[in-house]
C-alpha cells in the first residue's frame, strides 16, 4: 500500500534572507472534466500555473477559516456616499471615531459633484471588522459599500 507522504518530493529553496523554505510536490488525482474546468479558470485568471492556483484556493479557505474563527484580519472597507445627504458626513465621522481600535487609516475621493468614495484600512478581529463594515452601509446615503479583507498570518 502507497500513502500520499511516501509520494511527496520536497524542494529546499534558500530565500534572500538565509531563512528556508520547504516546498513540498504531491500529486493530485482529478477526474478529467474537472481538470479541464479548472484549467479554464486558470487561463481566465491569468495564473501562470496550477500550483499557484492551487495555492490561492488554498489560502483562500484558511482566510474563510480565520473569518469563521474571529481571527485577526486586514484589508479595506470601500463605499460611496452621497455628500449632500443632510447630516450623512457626521453619522460616518461618528461611526469610525467609535471604531478608531481596528481603522487603521482612511482616503477620502471626490468622484463627482454628488459622490464620495472613501477607502478605510483595517486591521482587527473578523467580528469587529464585519460590524464596521455592516454599520457603515446601513447609514442613510451610503449607496454602496464592500469589504476586502486578508489574513497577515504565515501562509505563504
Amino acid at each position: 500500500m502507497t500513502y500520499a507522504h511516501d509520494c511527496a518530493t520536497i524542494i529546499i529553496l534558500v530565500t534572500l534572507d538565509n531563512m528556508t523554505a520547504k516546498i513540498i510536490r504531491f500529486g493530485v488525482s482529478l477526474d478529467e472534466a474537472l481538470l479541464d474546468r479548472f484549467d479554464k479558470l486558470i487561463k481566465r485568471r491569468k495564473y501562470t500555473n496550477r500550483s499557484e492556483a492551487i495555492r490561492d484556493l488554498i489560502r483562500h479557505e484558511l482566510l474563510k477559516r480565520d473569518w469563521d474563527e474571529d481571527r485577526e484580519v486586514v484589508g479595506a472597507i470601500t463605499y460611496i456616499y452621497d455628500h449632500h445627504q443632510r447630516d450623512l458626513l457626521n453619522k460616518i465621522i461618528d461611526v469610525q471615531h467609535d471604531h478608531q481600535e481596528i481603522i487603521q487609516s482612511s482616503q477620502h475621493i471626490h468622484v463627482d459633484h454628488h459622490n464620495c468614495l472613501e477607502i478605510i484600512a483595517i486591521k482587527g478581529n473578523a467580528r469587529a471588522v464585519a460590524d464596521l463594515t455592516d454599520t457603515l452601509k446601513a447609514i442613510k446615503g451610503v449607496r454602496h459599500g464592500s469589504l476586502s479583507i486578508s489574513n497577515i498570518g504565515n501562509v505563504k
